[in-house]
């Protein structure tokens, strides 16, 4: 299983960011996927889920309306768009095929600007 994240970068509050997450070395489509979310000295936080078709997703309190999930199964890749987005929300994002989040990507930055 190979996951890498990427599209994080410098953003202001009530910005927008888009994440990737490449997948390989396994089926992506029969796979529900997760993001994960790390602030500086917190746990891991659960964003959001999709299942392997796309048809069903979830999402956290904290990001219910904000956020998105989406995937192309066609290009093995996760999505994440991240909207209007919160000083306090400056984290690394994580993406993973593993619910506990055990096995998951390098991450990539979303720094908020304060």
């Amino acid at each position: 299983v190979r996951l890498v994240e990427s599209g994080g970068g410098l953003v202001e509050p009530g910005g927008s960011l888009r994440l990737s997450c490449a997948a390989s070395g396994f089926t992506f489509s029969t796979r529900t996927m997760y993001w994960f979310r790390q602030a500086p000295g917190k746990g891991l936080e659960w964003v959001s889920h999709i299942t392997g078709d796309g048809q069903n997703t979830y999402y956290g309190d904290p990001v219910q309306g904000r956020f998105t999930i989406s995937r192309d199964n066609t290009k093995n890749t996760l999505y994440l768009q991240l909207n209007s987005l919160k000083t306090e929300e400056a984290d690394i994002c994580y993406c993973t095929d593993d619910f506990t989040a055990v096995v998951r990507g390098p991450g990539t930055q979303v720094p908020v600007a304060s």
